[in-house]
């Protein structure tokens, strides 16, 4: 649906309602609810009922108020304007029109009996937007909002307060709730951000993850460039242990080489019966 068509359909169903709706503003609301929540779907059931609680709390006709809101959820500013001037024409036209002729109405007996009927009308629309409405809040089961509506219809009823004290001490008191509500909502939130804080404190970021794994690679390279210097190391040492034995080796073998060995002595061939004559006896021998 495009907007030409839906203004269209806003200022005739405004302007449908507010025709053929008797006995103040209360009467308005059903007949809206039906034709926005129910037939064309344009709003929801709270939607309407915030709605209502508004056009009520503020100044003026709650029909008009009423309207005026429904247009602009609807079709902002100009639903708006098309909203208001639908519903005001018709009271307008037909005031109107009874000013010409409002001797003859006053005196005029059917008229009076028409205008009694309507009343009980009146009363039965406004008994079917209060069990309606008071259904809805039932349906939250929130026990504050009971306790409210059933205190605002005392304080109304038998204690005869003035409406708007009532409207703005409740007021007042959705302010507070609003309040308290939204210092938990802060605290809870700030509760979760410290724990989230600590969490991600305690894990490390992408970043820190990159460091730590160069970090470690190169503590792996390092300690494997250690591994293979002692390695090259240990094997320089055992090559040079082993040329200063080879060259121990290789000294020991020549000096065995520059000293001769004892020559042996000669061998005499002396007999078995034959006596050895050491060399000393020789020499004496000669002497002799």
């Amino acid at each position: 649906m495009n907007k030409a068509k839906k203004y269209l359909k806003l200022f005739t169903t405004c302007f449908y309602i507010s025709a053929f709706t008797f006995g103040g503003g209360f009467v308005i609301i059903p007949l809206m609810r039906r034709k926005f929540v129910e037939d064309l779907k344009w709003l929801e059931e709270n939607e309407m009922m915030d709605l209502t609680a508004i056009a009520q709390s503020s100044p003026g006709a709650i029909a008009v108020n009423a309207a005026i809101l429904t247009g602009y959820k609807i079709g902002s500013v100009a639903g708006a304007m098309i909203a208001m001037l639908a519903t005001v024409l018709p009271p307008v036209i037909i005031i109107t029109v009874i000013s010409f002729f409002y001797n003859a109405f006053r005196q005029n007996a059917v008229v009076g009996a028409v205008m009694k009927g309507m009343q009980a009308g009146v009363a039965a629309v406004i008994c079917d937007v209060v069990i309606r409405m008071g259904s809805g809040v039932f349906k939250q089961k929130n026990a504050l909002f009971i306790v409210v509506m059933a205190a605002a219809f005392v304080l109304t009823f038998f204690l005869d307060v003035n409406v708007i004290f009532i409207i703005l001490g409740c007021i007042l008191l959705s302010v507070c709730i609003f309040l308290f509500k939204a210092a938990v909502k802060r605290k809870k939130r700030r509760k979760n951000l410290s724990e989230s804080g600590n969490q991600t404190s305690l894990i490390p970021s992408d970043g820190q993850e990159d460091a730590a794994q160069e970090e470690a690679s190169k503590t792996c390279l390092s300690e494997a460039d250690s591994a293979q210097a002692k390695q090259t190391s240990e094997e320089e040492q055992t090559s040079v242990t082993a040329q200063l034995e080879k060259s121990e080796n290789n000294a020991t073998e020549q000096d065995e080489s520059d000293y001769p060995k004892e020559k042996a002595a000669p061998k005499t061939n002396i007999g078995k019966g034959d006596k050895a004559v050491l060399p000393s006896e020789r020499e004496k021998e000669r002497e002799k």
